[in-house]
């Protein structure tokens, strides 16, 4: 469970399906603490995507 001082963020695979053409879609939910002084740039992480089965580049964006 998060604590009281974490907000949830969306991390969104940057990846591009090849029979489509279009992002995979492909997204993890994790926490982030707003008070640390280095989380004013958006988080970015090397994560697998079961879509492209690879690694990937996978960014934050704003949790709807």
């Amino acid at each position: 469970m998060a604590n009281r001082n974490s907000i949830y963020i969306k991390l969104e695979s940057t990846a591009i399906n090849p029979k489509t053409g279009r992002k995979t879609g492909f997204y993890y939910v994790t926490t982030k603490n707003p008070k640390s002084l280095n989380t004013t740039e958006k988080m970015s992480f090397n994560k697998y995507d079961p879509v492209v089965r690879k690694h990937v580049e996978f960014k934050e964006v704003k949790l709807k």
